[in-house]
């Protein structure tokens, strides 16, 4: 009996030790960009969470796939976003020692990327990483969600959890669930957009399987083997470094061709389009299996691109950095997915949105929860056939992201973020850059605290209350480049921004699009009657509005038309509490003093919106 006794107990332990059970607040599926931003957001509000990571760096496409410029946003450092670039501005020694390359203002090691992510993982209690760990096909109960994982020793782990994010590459949690997604190029008939194709097709942006080259010095010699199939005329052409966008003629360059993604410590990310290692490679319905086998011809794009780089242009001392990565090839762990399945949202956000947001039906920018200033970039070089859209010629200014299209429109308990959000194929080629997906990510992290605080599904949590949160988080909801979070009336004209009462003006600009508040701009009596029109209705049968700037005067009489009763005195008073000081009553209001105003009187923000901007209910005071 007693050795029976002691072979059972071995055998319970044996068990336990290869299952066991897991319980959380959030569980995020992906620990690339934005599951990492997500995870944080959520601690932060007293969220746990836990993140389920197949490789075991944390960062994704700017670390983990080696895309270590970013693209964007170097004047609107959203929240989590401006917290990464202020620690690796900390690490290499300040702004300019990491503008290393012409392509971006921002350019780091991936391996430093993710060590910076690593340690702000680290400092928050409510996170648990399981890395190398791979998930099967969650399960939807009474309370929530159940899902199995197994790391890479096989142990099986069961996951309970409240909400899911599915932060995947590619969208593959929301695939296994049959929630219902776009994939590839869009009709016009679905997306309204004058820009989308007739008819839809699958085909996707391009992808690419970086490398980190580092330089070895003078005389070295660290050419690789040549490669199999190698044919130089595949890379002819490479060193165009013209501007599409600025319709230039050819430039050749090749030196500054390599110098376009120059990362600190004389690496460089290969990570080119124009004849470079950019391949066109469908494989997001593909099995994991299937995909590892296609990604061969990727990373093998890229060998004959880097033997070029060697053989044929002379760069010889440019070798492969095998010690930037924890992979023997000296590839990172996964690729460049410019492109994945795109949700079937509450909110589909499409180019007219971006182009147009203060004049299209679905006011989506009163819902906004991410900020992104890149234009729209598709990669299309290495497709068969040209796409029918000249993406270079569709001109936009800054924008933000609505909070529906996290959110599938049928489907409760699952928030969807990283590049598969509700997002045109077109908008796609904006919203995948860097620094507005960790904004998705903070956006997501912050939108199932809330979920979890309240006991809530996603898609009945207050739009206003996941937008305070982030406002709280320093993070922008309105993409205004003249109001820093420095700014001390950054919240206020950021939700007032955000209720229409007075809209911003974008242009498109460069690389890098623009959208101004002008805090300090005049604002006429006629300006502000339109914009309290929508909540005011009462208002449409006044015509006593002039075209002259507004004082303090004219705004009580204003608001005593819609029964609000508050002296120049009061008024007063309310500027001094924000440190602005009026000479007198007639002096003309700006921007930033109306914004205060209305804040305070009445509280605009605090009004409810569906998820296409409409006010739920307009009887308030």
């Amino acid at each position: 009996m007693k050795k029976i006794y002691g072979l059972s107990l071995l055998f319970i332990l044996f068990i336990s030790q290869a299952y066991s059970q897991l319980k959380t607040d959030v569980l995020i599926v992906g620990g690339g960009a934005s599951g990492t931003m997500a995870a944080i957001q959520a601690s932060r509000m007293g969220v746990k969470s836990i993140v389920i990571e197949e490789t075991v760096w944390l960062g994704g496409m700017l670390t983990s796939a080696g895309v270590s410029a970013i693209d964007g946003n170097h004047k609107l450092p959203s929240g989590l976003w401006g917290e990464f670039r202020d620690k690796l501005y900390a690490y290499y020694g300040g702004p300019k020692a990491v503008e290393t390359g012409w392509v971006s203002n921002t350019l780091f090691e991936p391996s430093v990327g993710n060590k910076i992510l690593q340690e702000m993982i680290k400092k928050e209690s409510n996170i648990q990483v399981l890395f190398e760990t791979s998930w099967t096909k969650p399960v939807k109960t009474e309370s929530g969600w159940r899902m199995e994982v197994r790391d890479k020793k096989q142990k099986k782990n069961t996951i309970e959890a409240k909400i899911l994010i599915d932060a995947t590459e590619l969208g593959d949690v929301m695939a296994s669930l049959q929630v219902p997604y776009y994939l590839g190029m869009d009709s016009q008939s679905l997306t309204k957009e004058t820009f989308a194709l007739p008819q839809a097709n699958d085909i996707i942006q391009d992808m690419t399987y970086v490398v980190t080259l580092k330089d070895f010095g003078q005389g070295a010699d660290k050419t690789i083997k040549k490669p199999k199939n190698y044919d130089p005329s595949e890379f002819a052409g490479s060193c165009d470094v013209s501007d599409p966008a600025t319709f230039n003629s050819n430039n050749n360059d090749c030196y500054k061709m390599l110098t376009y993604g120059a990362l600190p410590n004389k690496k460089f990310m290969i990570n080119w389009p124009k004849k470079g290692n950019d391949i066109y490679l469908n494989i997001v319905e593909k099995s994991p299996e299937e995909r590892k086998v296609m990604l061969e011809d990727a990373k093998q794009m890229t060998l004959r691109f880097v033997y070029y780089i060697q053989n044929e242009l002379g760069y010889k001392h440019l070798g492969i950095a095998y010690d930037e990565y924890p992979t023997k090839d000296g590839f990172p762990m996964i690729p460049y997915h410019r492109e994945s399945r795109r949700l079937q949202a509450k909110s589909l956000f499409a180019l007219q949105h971006i182009m147009n947001p203060f004049d299209t039906e679905e006011a989506y920018y009163k819902t906004g929860i991410a900020v992104g200033d890149y234009t729209i970039d598709h990669h299309h070089y290495k497709y068969g056939n040209a796409p029918e859209i000249d993406f270079v010629k569709i001109r936009v200014p800054s924008y933000n992201v609505p909070m529906g299209s996290l959110i599938p429109k049928n489907f409760d308990g699952l928030i969807v973020s990283e590049k598969s959000i509700g997002v045109s194929n077109i908008v796609n080629g904006a919203t995948r850059l860097q620094p507005v997906v960790l904004g998705i990510g903070q956006a997501s992290g912050a939108l199932a605290a809330v979920a979890v605080k309240q006991g809530k599904q996603p898609a009945q949590v207050s739009i206003r209350a996941v937008q305070a949160a982030l406002l709280d988080h320093q993070a922008y909801i309105m993409p205004y480049i003249d109001v820093p979070v420095s700014d001390p009336q950054f919240q206020v004209m950021q939700k007032i921004g955000a209720t229409g009462l007075l809209k911003g003006s974008g242009v498109p600009y460069k690389w890098a699009n623009q959208t101004w508040f002008y805090p300090e701009r005049e604002v006429s009596e006629y300006e502000l009657m339109q914009g309290l029109r929508e909540y005011y209705p009462e208002l449409n049968t006044n015509w006593d509005a002039s075209g002259a700037a507004i004082t303090l005067t004219g705004l009580k009489d204003l608001l005593a038309y819609i029964k609000i009763d508050k002296s120049e005195a009061e008024m007063q008073e309310l500027l001094k509490s924000e440190n602005i000081q009026l000479e007198n009553n007639k002096e003309k209001l700006n921007r930033r003093m109306i914004s205060v105003i209305l804040d305070k009187v009445l509280k605009p923000f605090d009004q409810e919106i569906d998820y296409t901007g409409k006010i739920e209910n307009k009887q308030f005071k």
